[in-house]
């Protein structure tokens, strides 16, 4: 293969892992928005949901915190099946795998160390 052939080669691989990174980008961007969405829909009464604030109900865990007790990916079966707790007030939440998965990537989006 000729130098130009080579030069042409790599530029077009270099091009294509842009894209590549910029379309996986946009995708954990729509994730952390659904999944924004869903714990602004089913757990935003009880949780603090976000990078910052108090939750309504003191006694429910801050979500940013939630990878400090166990990884959050940890989560993932319990949603599956449908989350029950033991206490009274808690909704039970069951989400698809799409939202599952959107979910989750919003909780790792906003985990303090």
């Amino acid at each position: 293969m000729s130098p130009v052939a080579v030069h042409g080669a790599r530029a077009v691989l270099f091009a294509a892992l842009i894209f590549a990174a910029g379309s996986a980008g946009a995708a954990d961007d729509a994730a952390v928005k659904r999944g924004l969405e869903i714990a602004e829909a089913a757990c935003a009464d009880c949780h603090a949901i976000g990078a910052s604030g108090a939750s309504p109900k003191a006694e429910a865990p801050l979500f940013r915190e939630l990878g400090r007790k166990y990884p959050v990916e940890s989560l993932e079966e319990a949603l599956a099946e449908g989350v029950v707790v033991g206490h009274p007030g808690m909704p039970q939440v069951k989400m698809d795998e799409a939202d599952i998965g959107a979910f989750l990537t919003y909780l790792k989006s906003i985990q303090v160390p």
